[in-house]
């Protein structure tokens, strides 16, 4: 069975190195690197594959049908005229992006990580967590590998109190990035740091004194910002990432009667996971207990969620298990 990218790297060896060409151009940076590694590892396809590719590529293609209006006017006077033009600015810039107004941190996306790193090692740690908020988690969490400790410290407590770029900032950082703004008119303050953002970026860091470094750094100016940086870090869904092995040890480790009150507010996929490491004979009973099982509180099933992710870090920590890297092995097109 081929996943997503396998199937996108044999469609693009087979309709040649020119289209191939036109369609990477609408690729982000990750979603090229991925795609051209498994390319690059296949060295012969099977006849049937290339048939089954070329075939699924072809009823997708058939089954779209053209639109008559331009979705983005459509959406945009739809908002406009339901929610006013000040809030549904605000709703679009969630939905489309940003627009021109980050256009040339396009080209950052495209550079090495130590390369940016050089070139924005002395600018204010300020317009360096301006800078990383708008590129990928995973290019963001490298260039931070490349800083010193202390900046690389002020960055992160810059961007988990970052509640928005005012144009100001954006105004700095275009003088910075050679012309980074292409129109500064009409700019509205947009939601781009926080905790999620240090969370998603620290996710990319396999769990070290640099990951430790920084989260320490976060609760010396605010425990509770660290708790919540910590908190977004990872999440019980999260769980259905983690390899067989790792889930059986995590299964031994967890109390039985907290991991069905958690696993009641869990996703079907993660439940099916956790059945699927544990014997059959455990698993058939907790799917029957988790179906005789009677409404739960929520907050109980919370409770239950983190007491567990708690126990799964400190496996994490010890290296009984491996942490799931998101993003770095699930790429697809």
């Amino acid at each position: 069975m081929i996943d997503g990218v396998q199937k996108s790297a044999i469609l693009m060896l087979t309709i040649g190195q020119d289209d191939a060409a036109e369609v990477i151009k609408f690729l982000q940076p990750k979603e090229v690197q991925k795609l051209g590694e498994v390319m690059a590892g296949m060295r012969s396809v099977m006849q049937d594959q290339m048939e089954e590719v070329i075939f699924d590529f072809d009823s997708q293609v058939k089954g779209l049908v053209p639109l008559t209006v331009d979705a983005d006017d459509f959406i945009r006077g739809v908002l406009t005229q339901a929610l006013g033009e000040d809030k549904a600015a605000s709703m679009l810039h969630r939905i489309m992006g940003g627009g021109s107004d980050v256009s040339g941190i396009e080209g950052l996306k495209w550079m090495d990580p130590a390369a940016v790193a050089e070139l924005i090692n002395n600018e204010h740690p300020q317009v360096i967590a301006t800078i990383l908020v708008h590129l990928e988690r995973f290019h963001a969490c490298e260039i931070l590998t490349h800083l010193n400790e202390r900046l690389r410290n002020d960055v992160i407590l810059r961007i988990v109190t970052l509640e928005g770029i005012q144009p100001f900032a954006l105004r700095e950082l275009n003088e910075v990035m050679t012309k980074l703004l292409t129109n500064s008119g009409g700019m509205r303050k947009r939601e781009m740091g926080g905790t999620r953002a240090v969370a998603e970026i620290l996710n990319f860091i396999a769990p070290s004194d640099t990951e430790r470094g920084l989260i320490q750094h976060i609760r010396e100016y605010d425990e509770d910002l660290a708790q919540k940086v910590i908190d977004e870090m990872f999440v019980f869904d999260d769980l259905v990432d983690f390899d067989d092995r790792s889930m059986q040890i995590i299964i031994r480790e967890v109390p039985q009667d907290a991991l069905l009150i958690a696993l009641k507010g869990a996703p079907p996929e993660l439940r099916e996971k956790v059945f699927k490491n544990m014997s059959q004979r455990a698993a058939a009973a907790m799917r029957e207990e988790l179906d005789l099982m009677g409404p739960v509180r929520i907050s109980d099933v919370t409770a239950r969620q983190r007491d567990i992710l708690v126990i799964v870090r400190r496996l994490v920590d010890e290296d009984q298990v491996i942490m799931p890297r998101q993003g770095l092995e699930d790429g697809y097109v």
